[in-house]
C-alpha cells in the first residue's frame, strides 16, 4: 500500500474541488437566463383628430414603457364605427396582441370579437366607455355622473329657469348615451329649464364652435350651454358673435381652463374626464397578463371645477399649463394605476 503525505492529500482535494467548481460554472452558463415577461399591447381607437383621444393613446404607450413588461404597442387608429373597429380588433388578435385596450364605438356591437379574443387568451380592457361583454374589463370615468354633475351646476346657475343648449358627442356611443342619461336626470329636477337645441358635435371642437355660432346667429335665446367636453370653441363663438357670455359647462381641457381663469365676468365649470384613463386600462391589462386580479370595472368619480369657488380656482390653476395644446386633458396621472413620468407621457413613445 502506498501512503501519501498530508500535503499531497490536501493538494488532491483542492484539485477535485476546483474541478467541481468548473463543472458547476459551465452548467450554470449553459442554463438559459430567466426571461422577463414581454407582452404586446394592442390599441383600438375610432376617433382621429381629437386631442383627447391622442393623449389617451400616449398614456397607453407611456404606461407600457414604464412597466418594463411590454415589448411593443400596436395601434389601430382610424375614424369608424363598430364594423371598422371589429375588423381592427381581429387584426390586432392576428398580429399577436396579448392584450387590447379599446375605446369602443358601441357598448355591445364588439362583444362577439371580444369573446373571440378571450377564447385565445387575449385580455380586453375597454377605456373611457364601457362595453357589456362579460369577458372584458372596463376603466371609465363615471359618465352618467359627468352629465348629471355638469347639468346640475348649470341649472343652479340659471336659478332653475332658462333656455339651454345640450351639445352632445357621437350618437350611439356609450359615453354619449351615459352622459345624456345624467343630463336628463338633472333636468327632471328643474322643470323651469328648457332645452332649446340639442346637437351632436362628434367631439370635434371646430364642429361644436360652428354649431353654437349658427344657433346664436339664428336669434334663439340661449341662457346657458352644457357641452360633452367641446368647450373652448363655444366660448370663442359667443365672442365672435358679440354675444354676452352665458354659463358654460366643459371638461378639463387646457384652453377651457385658461378661459375660466382669464376671461373677466365669465362663469363656467370644468367637469373632469382624464384622457389618461388609457394608462389605467394599460396598467390593468399588464396586471392581468401577469396573473394578478383587477376589478371588473374601475370607475372614476368626476369633479366639478367651478371658476368662482376656492376649490375650483385652485384646481384650475394647478392643472392649467401654458405649454400644452388647447385640447390637452389636464389630469396627467390617475393614481395608483399610472406610474409613467411626465416626460414619458409627453414624448408619446412606447416600447
Amino acid at each position: 500500500m502506498k501512503f501519501r503525505s498530508p500535503g499531497a492529500r490536501w493538494a488532491v482535494l483542492l484539485l477535485a474541488l476546483a474541478a467541481v467548481s468548473v463543472v458547476a460554472a459551465v452548467t450554470a452558463t449553459a442554463q438559459p437566463a430567466k426571461k422577463q415577461a414581454s407582452y404586446v399591447i394592442g390599441v383600438s381607437n375610432t376617433l382621429v383628430g381629437n386631442g383627447w383621444r391622442e393623449e389617451m393613446i400616449c398614456s397607453v404607450k407611456a404606461q407600457a414603457l414604464a412597466s418594463g413588461k411590454v415589448s411593443s404597442v400596436k395601434v389601430a387608429n382610424r375614424n369608424g364605427g363598430p364594423a371598422e373597429q371589429n375588423a381592427d380588433l381581429r387584426n390586432l388578435i392576428s398580429a399577436g396582441a396579448n392584450a387590447i385596450v379599446v375605446n369602443p364605438s358601441s357598448p355591445s356591437a364588439l362583444n362577439a370579437v371580444i369573446a373571440q379574443a378571450a377564447s385565445r387568451g387575449v385580455k380586453v380592457v375597454s377605456v373611457d366607455q364601457r362595453v357589456t361583454a362579460p369577458q372584458a374589463y372596463n376603466a371609465t370615468n363615471d359618465q352618467v355622473a359627468y352629465g348629471r354633475l355638469g347639468a346640475t351646476w348649470l341649472f343652479k346657475q340659471l336659478g332653475g329657469k332658462g333656455n339651454v343648449v345640450e351639445m352632445r358627442g357621437i350618437a350611439g356611443v356609450p359615453a354619449d348615451t351615459d352622459r345624456h342619461t345624467g343630463f336628463r336626470q338633472a333636468l327632471k329636477k328643474y322643470p323651469g329649464i328648457k332645452v332649446v337645441k340639442q346637437t351632436f358635435t362628434g367631439w370635434q371642437f371646430a364642429t361644436g364652435g360652428k354649431q353654437i355660432l349658427d344657433i346664436l346667429n339664428s336669434g334663439v335665446k340661449v341662457d346657458g350651454v352644457w357641452t360633452s367636453g367641446i368647450d373652448y370653441t363655444i366660448v370663442n363663438a359667443f365672442r365672435t358673435a358679440h354675444k354676452k357670455l352665458v354659463p358654460v359647462v366643459g371638461a378639463d381641457n387646457n384652453q377651457f381652463l385658461k378661459q375660466l381663469m382669464t376671461i373677466k365676468g365669465f362663469r363656467g365649470a370644468a367637469v373632469t374626464n382624464p384622457a389618461t384613463i388609457g394608462g389605467v386600462g394599460t396598467a390593468m391589462a399588464i396586471k392581468l397578463l401577469s396573473g394578478q386580479s383587477v376589478p371588473k370595472w374601475v370607475k372614476l368619480t368626476p369633479q366639478v371645477w367651478d371658476n368662482k369657488t376656492a376649490f375650483g380656482k385652485k384646481q384650475i390653476k394647478a392643472n392649467y399649463s401654458s405649454s400644452r395644446p388647447p385640447t390637452y386633458s389636464a389630469r396627467l396621472q390617475v393614481k395608483p394605476w399610472t406610474t409613467y413620468s411626465t416626460k414619458q407621457l409627453f414624448s408619446c413613445k412606447g416600447p
